[in-house]
């Protein structure tokens, strides 16, 4: 019963991580960085000063990194308590057998047996969750639960690079309901807001250093530096 728990546990966390990374990339973090946010929040390891910015200052992401450092206490306490529990020898029991196996075997030997088990379902489970056509297959799957059920909201922003002081480089698909959609780089007045616009991804072509005169349309995605706090507000309208 223990080593069946353990299994559900550990199969249980590599989803919920996943789900975890899901929906930080939903929020606007690039894939390999919400990878990692959602790992680090789980197993409460390796979350940095820099990259914390980029969670603190956004309310939805605040709400994935509480939920996935609850489960993962949680989680971690499961696995703990299970493993030590199947490590335990049983003393009044002699001897036992294993299931579909006529070998006899000592009690000693018991928590031994467990052990390997243990370490063959994690190998198992890692493999299983490390094949790249299952993991695009299950992530595709909860990605469109996720927005079906209205569970985290999609923003079209990518913060690619935090700087000391919550600066950053950001990549910001121009929404509908962008202020400064229709506008020119002048007319958006982002340079008074200490926003620097350093390259316009359009139709597939980039155009480095823009001119005040380029007008913003829908599609584009504007690559800007700043603190992003600030660009989230002046550029793109990010769900509370």
């Amino acid at each position: 019963m223990n080593l069946l728990l353990f299994i559900i546990v550990l199969v249980t966390s590599f989803i919920v991580v996943r789900i975890g990374a899901i929906a930080f990339q939903l929020t606007g973090l690039e894939w390999s960085l919400a990878k990692f946010q959602a790992l680090s929040c789980y197993s409460g390891t390796g979350f940095t000063t820099k990259e914390a910015e980029l969670v603190v200052g956004n309310p939805q992401r605040r709400r994935i990194a509480s939920a996935l450092i609850i489960l993962g206490n949680a989680g971690l306490v499961t696995m703990i308590a299970t493993v030590a529990n199947s490590l335990r020898p049983n003393i009044s029991v002699p001897k036992f057998t294993i299931p579909f196996l006529r070998f006899v075997f000592p009690s000693w030997l018991l928590p031994w047996i467990n052990l390997t088990i243990i370490a063959i379902a994690i190998y198992m489970v890692y493999r299983v969750f490390s094949h790249s056509g299952l993991t695009k297959k299950l992530t595709k799957i909860l990605r469109s639960r996720l927005i079906k059920k209205d569970i985290v909201k999609p923003v079209s922003f990518e913060e690619l690079l935090v700087a000391t002081g919550g600066y950053g480089v950001s990549s910001i698909e121009i929404c509908g309901d962008s202020p400064i959609l229709d506008k020119t780089i002048l007319q958006t007045n982002l340079r008074d807001k200490n926003i620097n616009v350093l390259a316009i991804e359009r139709d597939g072509e980039v155009i480095p250093n823009p001119k005040a005169d380029i007008k913003m349309i829908i599609g584009d995605k504007v690559i800007c530096f700043g603190k992003l706090e600030d660009i989230r507000n002046e550029i793109c309208v990010i769900p509370k």
